[in-house]
């Protein structure tokens, strides 16, 4: 595993043995970088890594132009596996925060400035009715194995399909009032 692009490109990144982390392949970061770049959100972007496991996404953002990163991991190990690969990156001196805690638990008290989230879950992560609820940012990123019920407040952009991973790229709505569906 590795940082695709930017200034930390090439940088190899680790990640503890765990049979709880899955990080998000290279080919499927590349690829949702190649997305995120036509869509010229990335350079100078709030970044939200959710469930961040090694930080790899937040750590390409950051290497790709974005201005802050926040890491919400629930597991010791892997947080700190987030400041090893930051530094490892020569990121570390970037603006971020590496926050150790439950995903739902912290953005229940917590809403942080956010231009894109990024939300890779546990494939069997069941509550993202709870989590679209309260998710920050105007664009998201989600990965999944299966097909994604957007609410109200977010409106499909696109999906992609890598192998066993649905990439599903949303925005928020105006009002909250549009958006909905089955996707995948």
């Amino acid at each position: 595993m590795r940082v695709i692009g930017g200034t930390a490109r090439g940088r190899p990144l680790t990640a503890p043995k765990s049979a709880t982390l899955r990080p998000t392949a290279d080919r499927v970061r590349e690829a949702i970088f190649d997305v995120l770049g036509s869509l010229g959100v990335v350079d100078g972007a709030e970044v939200v890594d959710l469930f961040a496991g090694t930080g790899a996404l937040g750590i390409e953002a950051l290497s790709r132009g974005a201005a802050r990163a926040t890491f919400v991991e629930r597991e010791r190990r892997h947080a700190e596996a987030i400041v090893a690969n930051l530094t490892a990156t020569g990121l570390a001196e970037r603006p971020h925060e590496v926050v150790t805690r439950e995903v739902l638990g912290y953005l229940a008290h917590s809403r942080p400035a956010c231009s894109l989230c990024f939300a890779d879950p546990p494939y069997g992560f069941a509550d993202w009715a709870a989590l679209l609820d309260v998710l920050p940012g105007e664009l998201v990123v989600l990965e999944s194995s299966a097909p994604i019920e957007l609410g109200p407040a977010h409106e499909l952009h696109r999906v992609y399909r890598y192998g066993t991973t649905l990439v599903t790229v949303a925005r928020r709505t105006a009002h909250g009032a549009s958006g909905g569906g089955v996707l995948g």
